[in-house]
């Protein structure tokens, strides 16, 4: 009697040193090589995703499930591109196994094969969510299995001094682009998707007034970007900017002439010749600039619509860098 096939998975073909789907008898090559594992995991979950038609029922495929989520709650979204990702990496771990198959046992296994707390909770958030999804709209389940996350990890406290400013700085002499990327977010604390979409005519040099969203543009939940008065020095820097790129320019971050979508690669470099640590990723100048707002004793209601932040996530995540944080409660007697 034939063995049951324990459904689409891949293989590491060390003949042409590439990822391959092996689906039974069938093969099928990623053209992904050895150090792509992430990106053939996503192939192999949009392999496994376009082999099923989804069907309502009480204990479905976890691919299904994944599937309908996407198709029916994230399109359109903003955050759409992102979630997709990381619905790539459950449907590659998760797609062959039942909903009756969740359970704490298997989504601690799924964290260690994450190789990181940090992604794995976020993505069994998702998977949480499309299970959820699922029963109300194709279900009902037969039981509604509970998504076990890892512990949420502390908030990291890194931002950089002046002089870590100063050296990154003096590295990327050679690449405008990312001396503009990197200024912007110093003085503003912008998220990089927006300093990368930031357009000139987004840039009001009369009211001082930056906007983070082109016209029309979605705003997600829980990523706000509100518009941001430009200090004196950040507007120096676009005037001149503005001079040397002249009228024909869109995008105040380019190469080119072409939108940089995303800095990493050349940040990344720039980040070793300065001898810089590891934590000092493009989000850190949102950190760098929350922090400076506190402990130069900015107002906390200003600086959180400044970042478009809560003012509840600012004083708990930063609040503590303030001068003046707990001084009167501390001098209790």
């Amino acid at each position: 009697m034939p063995r049951r096939s324990s459904g689409p998975k891949l293989w590491f073909d060390k003949a042409r040193s590439s990822w391959t789907i092996i689906d039974g008898r069938k093969r099928s090559r990623t053209g992904f090589g050895a150090e792509e594992t992430a990106r053939a995991e996503e192939a192999l979950g949009d392999y496994i995703a376009s082999k099923h038609t989804i069907r309502d029922g009480p204990n479905p495929l976890l691919s299904d499930v994944l599937g309908a989520y996407s198709e029916e709650k994230l399109a359109g979204k903003p955050s759409e591109a992102h979630i997709l990702y990381d619905i790539g990496h459950l449907t590659a771990w998760w797609g062959t196994k039942c909903v009756s198959e969740i359970n704490s046992t298997i989504c601690k296994a799924y964290v260690k094969h994450r190789k990181g707390i940090v992604s794995a909770r976020r993505e069994l958030a998702f998977l949480g969510a499309a299970v959820k999804h699922w029963h109300a709209e194709h279900g009902p389940l037969k039981a509604l299995p509970v998504v076990v996350l890892p512990p949420a990890p502390h908030h990291r406290e890194h931002w950089m001094t002046r002089e870590q400013a100063a050296r990154f700085l003096w590295e990327a002499r050679k690449t405008p682009h990312l001396a503009r990327f990197f200024i912007i977010g110093w003085y503003t604390g912008t998220r990089r998707s927006k300093i990368c979409g930031l357009r000139w005519s987004m840039v009001d040099f009369k009211t001082r007034i930056m906007q983070r969203r082109a016209p029309g543009e979605p705003e997600a939940k829980n990523k706000k970007a509100p518009p941001v008065r430009m200090g004196e020095r950040l507007m120096a820097h676009m005037r001149r900017w503005k001079r040397m790129d002249g009228k024909k320019s869109e995008f105040v971050i380019a190469y080119q002439g072409k939108r940089v979508k995303n800095p990493i690669r050349v940040w990344t470099e720039t980040r070793l010749r300065a001898k810089l640590p590891a934590y000092v990723t493009p989000h850190i100048l949102r950190h760098t600039r929350a922090t400076n707002m506190m402990q130069q004793r900015k107002d906390p209601w200003e600086s959180s619509k400044a970042l478009g932040m809560s003012l509840d996530m600012l004083t708990k995540r930063y609040g503590h860098h303030h001068p003046d944080w707990q001084k009167d409660v501390s001098e209790t007697r």
